[in-house]
């Protein structure tokens, strides 16, 4: 273990109560810094100087925390005149169709008159292709509405439906090279596949262009801060930088100023985030030691750079990626020379930096998060080199423009998916196991007590294995709570159907994932819903899937007709289903189609409706509404999935008729009136048992 020594000790603890007033002020404002700098005076008076000086960067922390909480009120307090406007300002966040940028206001034209306004931060949703790229000052027109709240981190006041945008002035030269560079990295890194989506993220941090389930993998997985840059992606970078600027000269200071100026253009290019502005600052107070003839330390850097960076923007004190990033070097630094000289080193090495950095982030994911991976170890111990050699292949292809080396790091980057997805699937740990395994690890330190802590451990992981996602014992189906949407699990002796996916790919996965699923033989999407078939983005990459089922007549919807498309690219049977299907067994439990019976007026109505039966009979009607409710032949299941989640577009008389001991709501919280009140009323007069998964969360039906 590498302690600090005296001149880093010194830092840490001037970053600690920097860190420690910037949260006060925050929290409490200004008023705590008075206090704090009357005893910060009077210690340096008495020569404690140390103390004092500690104590006086506590009470600047203060007033950097006051400020930052000041300037988040007055954005989000801010009056935003809403209608028809035109905004001219700076851009501070890049945004493109379906990424909302940032723009900082600094005049206003409302009802044709232009006027100086010094206002709040405002979001800019885009389309087609208009653009907006940080640094760069902007007019923008459109449509201005009051939505206080935040833009990936960013306070906004409000937010524009822009309708154009018009470049007013270009960047200056530090945002042009850094702009010009992350282009670079954007074009050659683009095109299909998540291997370059997550290469990118590898090289500047950009994950945009992974997809939601790539990017819950490597959360759960623990590999997160692979696309979270670092300082080994600042010393890549500096590395290249210098070779481009040898020409400008050598010699200290020559390459103090060069490395300043470099850094400054990587910050550019990565965005500024929050690990990327600690790193930064940490190498270029090294740089800066190394030019004065000082030595400067990890822990020294570390704490300085805490330091300043929560003293220029105290809102770093609460934002988790900075909190993170600090942790894990904290981490990375106690745990160096823990391994003495075991060999192969690099494994070691790898994996002592990996167990330091995971141990010193556990209490901020507990604490943010509720659970940590269990294989997270191992999965970086796997990943680390990947993501090298990913990264460095990616680098040179930047330099040289060559495909091939763009290619290998993609393919690297794939990898570290599959242990990203094959990690993730392995159960979450909480508080309390996390509490009992540091027991089990202080108790296994005694080296009699190795044996029996061994045989605990194997049974602990025994029973959380083996018992997460338990299935049904008979056949079985299961309304999933999804929220606002419908999901519908069928099982039977080991089969599985999937019929629809609700609306957040993240919630799907996780709800599959705690039930243990893992093919699905027959995925059925009853129409082309958002709320429907939204979450089943990625389900052909996360799960093997025999069939899809898709309606056969109305408007499939832009997502649903690109997941039939996906599928008939994967080799996956499409077929378009009406009532005049045949029945398809799931074990023991027999889905038969009966409708949609021919095309609709309305999407609703052109849903896949169908039975799941065995001894009891459960209807599950998608959305369809009275007309096609009138065309279904006569039934009266044991269950009913209400059709379209309570909603008003139910025929009464159908809904009575089609009642039997049991009904389903699937529903979440929305603005849609769903259930409607006449649903609610008709379910309670004919006294069946109502379920409703908002409420009582997944429902699980019997069929046997």
């Amino acid at each position: 273990m590498r302690l600090p020594g005296p001149a880093g000790l010194l830092a840490v603890a001037a970053a600690v109560a920097t860190w420690a007033g910037t949260t006060l002020g925050l929290w409490l404002g200004f008023g705590v810094a008075v206090p704090a700098l009357v005893v910060a005076v009077a210690l340096w008076l008495s020569r404690r100087r140390t103390f004092g000086i500690v104590l006086l960067l506590g009470a600047a922390g203060v007033v950097s925390g006051a400020l930052a909480a000041e300037r988040i009120e007055a954005t989000w307090g801010a009056v935003v005149p809403e209608g028809p406007v035109s905004v001219v300002g700076l851009v501070t966040e890049d945004g493109n169709e379906g990424r909302t940028g940032v723009v900082r206001s600094e005049a206003l034209r409302q009802d044709e008159e232009w006027v100086p306004w010094d206002g709040p931060a405002l979001g800019v949703e885009l389309s087609g292709d208009l653009v907006l790229v940080a640094g760069e000052r902007v007019r923008v027109d459109g449509v201005l509405r009051a939505a206080p709240g935040r833009v990936r981190g960013d306070p906004v006041a409000g937010r524009i439906t822009a309708q154009d945008v018009e470049r007013v002035r270009s960047a200056g030269p530090l945002f042009a090279v850094g702009n010009r560079l992350r282009g670079r990295i954007e074009l050659l890194t683009g095109g299909p596949g998540a291997g370059r989506a997550l290469l990118r993220g590898f090289l500047i941090g950009d994950t945009s262009n992974l997809s939601a389930r790539d990017l819950d993998a490597l959360r759960r997985s623990g590999l997160t801060h692979f696309v979270a840059v670092s300082g080994s992606n600042v010393a890549l970078f500096l590395m290249g930088w210098w070779l481009v600027t040898a020409p400008l000269g050598v010699g200290s200071r020559r390459r103090f100023v060069l490395g300043l100026i470099g850094l400054a253009v990587f910050v550019v290019v990565t965005r500024w985030e929050a690990s990327v502005l600690r790193a930064s600052v940490m190498a270029g107070l090294m740089l800066g030691g190394a030019a004065a003839g000082l030595a400067v330390d990890g822990w020294m850097a570390l704490g300085a750079a805490v330091t300043v960076l929560l003293l220029a923007s105290g809102h770093l004190a609460v934002d988790i990626g900075f909190q993170l990033s600090v942790a894990a070097t904290a981490g990375i630094l106690l745990g160096a020379g823990l391994t003495g000289r075991r060999k192969p080193r690099w494994v070691w090495t790898v994996l002592a930096a990996t167990v330091s950095a995971q141990l010193a982030v556990l209490p901020i994911l507990l604490w943010h998060f509720g659970t940590v991976p269990l294989l997270s170890p191992l999965a970086n111990l796997l990943a680390a080199p990947l993501v090298s050699a990913a990264t460095i292949a990616g680098a040179l292809g930047v330099v040289t423009g060559l495909a091939p080396f763009i290619d290998a790091g993609a393919a690297l980057a794939r990898l570290v998916l599959a242990v990203s997805h094959v990690a993730a699937e392995w159960p979450q740990i909480g508080v309390g196991a996390v509490l009992i395994i540091g027991l089990l690890a202080g108790v296994g330190a005694h080296r009699r007590l190795r044996p029996v802590v061994a045989v605990v451990a194997a049974l602990a992981m025994a029973w959380v294995t083996l018992g997460a996602g338990t299935a049904p014992a008979g056949p079985a189906v299961i309304v999933l709570d999804v929220g606002q949407g419908d999901a519908v699990l069928v099982r039977s002796l080991g089969s599985v159907a999937l019929i629809d996916g609700g609306r957040d790919p993240l919630v799907l996965n996780q709800k599959l994932r705690s039930h243990g699923v893992g093919r699905i033989d027959l995925l059925i999407v009853t129409h082309g819903d958002i709320d429907h078939v939204g979450g089943l983005e990625g389900v052909f990459a996360s799960h093997g899937v025999g069939r899809l089922w898709v309606p056969a007549y109305g408007n499939a919807g832009p997502v649903l007709s690109q997941l039939a498309a996906e599928a008939a690219k994967a080799g996956i049977r499409v077929d378009h289903v009406d009532a005049r299907a045949r029945p398809f067994r799931i074990g023991e439990v027999v889905l038969r189609p009966l409708g949609p019976t021919r095309r609709f007026a309305g999407d609703n109505d052109g849903s896949i409706v169908l039975t799941a039966s065995v001894r009891r009979t459960m209807l599950l009607a998608g959305d369809a509404e009275a007309v096609a409710q009138r065309e279904l032949p006569p039934l009266r299941p044991d269950v009913l999935l209400v059709p379209h989640h309570g909603s008003a577009t139910t025929d009464l008389r159908w809904l009575m008729e089609a009642l039997g001991d049991t009904a389903v709501l699937s529903v979440g919280p929305n603005t849609y009136g769903h259930p409607a009140p006449e649903i609610v009323a008709i379910l309670e007069q004919a006294g069946v048992e109502v379920l409703v998964t908002a409420e009582v969360g997944d429902v699980v039906i019997e069929l046997d």
